[in-house]
């Protein structure tokens, strides 16, 4: 039996928000069991690349929202952790 489990975690800028506390990052954490390494890698090599396709269109997304002055990529942290351990 195999896990996969991935971490994703975000924060935003105190100065875009309306809390004016220090950087927090939320993450979430998520657990889902496989057979095998193998359906667990394929499911690894899957989520991992939806996640950086996510990513590439929020920091898209955000680069236009600073053309505009309303928003910047550097006011998110974004991060992500995918592995496949043996149960």
């Amino acid at each position: 039996m195999w896990i996969l489990m991935y971490v994703f975690s975000y924060s935003v800028s105190p100065a875009a928000a309306t809390d004016r506390a220090e950087w927090r990052l939320l993450p979430n954490v998520v657990f889902q069991e496989f057979s095998n390494e193998e359906r667990c890698r394929a499911a690894k090599s899957t989520l991992e690349g939806s996640l950086k396709e996510a990513g590439g269109k929020l920091r898209s997304r955000l680069e236009d929202l600073k053309a505009v002055g309303r928003g910047d990529p550097a006011q998110v942290i974004i991060a992500f952790n995918v592995e496949c351990l043996p149960k």
